[in-house]
């Protein structure tokens, strides 16, 4: 029952002697039990691959970025160990900035940077992204698969056509599952290298070129290190019955 004449201070005060503090919640997406299903199978399914077979699998992806943060996340108390559980999350879809970008990484080799302009659809990922940028290189290195998710401009017919002419192999994917893709961490922390610059991007313009910068700034022991964490992503979909995970 509401009692006014207990102060918001006092409320705090109690909350953090129990141990808990204020903290934004983690921002996932939805998961269904459709979602939670997709990714327990596939988890089953390649939870025992090997470092060999994970550093033959491109990861890619495209992700935007903000020149400022605004975001308007609403706190949540919890204790120290529990950043991850559902009660302290918040699941909602992503939302835009104010740059878009699409990469590649594997344990040995990566892809540029590219900066998407426009509208992002099957024809744009098609002529902007696989023509000129996946299919050189897996061309360069005939032994790697694809990986990317299931967005509908990857998806479309006219780009599974596109990569099967050309004798792409493209790993399957659960839907809603960043936290299976280790350039999602990638992302991340290219975010907060941007973000640690002397001289913060004053502009898109500017933030696209620190983006790329950064970019290639990042050292392939990061990349290695995050493609060899797969086993554990899987066992991680595993041990949460399909939830979500700490990654």
């Amino acid at each position: 029952m509401h009692n006014p004449s207990i102060s918001a201070q006092t409320v705090r005060n109690r909350l953090r002697e129990a141990g808990l503090s204020a903290c934004r919640p983690v921002v996932r997406q939805v998961l269904t039990r459709h979602h939670r299903q997709q990714r327990r199978l596939w988890a089953q399914t390649h939870r025992r691959w090997t470092t060999q077979d994970w550093q033959k699998v491109l990861f890619t992806d495209e992700s935007r970025f903000c020149l400022t943060r605004g975001d308007g996340q609403i706190p949540v108390y919890r204790r120290r160990n529990e950043r991850y559980t559902e009660a302290c999350s918040l699941e909602r879809d992503r939302v835009g900035g104010s740059v878009m970008v699409w990469g590649g990484v594997s344990q040995h080799h990566r892809t540029e940077l590219v900066v998407i302009a426009g509208n992002r659809n099957a024809v744009r990922y098609r002529e902007d992204i696989l023509l000129p940028h996946v299919v050189p290189f897996l061309q360069a290195h005939p032994e790697m698969t694809l990986q990317h998710d299931n967005a509908t401009s990857h998806t479309a017919r006219s780009v599974c056509d596109f990569l099967q002419d050309r004798n792409v192999s493209v790993l399957p994917w659960p839907e809603k599952s960043p936290d299976l893709n280790p350039i999602e961490h990638v992302w991340d922390l290219l975010d907060r290298r941007v973000r640690a610059r002397a001289i913060p991007p004053r502009n898109v313009r500017e933030l696209a070129g620190a983006l790329v910068e950064e970019w290639g700034n990042i050292s392939q022991q990061e990349l290695e290190n995050l493609v060899q964490s797969m086993r554990r992503r899987c066992t991680a979909v595993l041990n949460a019955a399909g939830g979500h995970t700490r990654y």
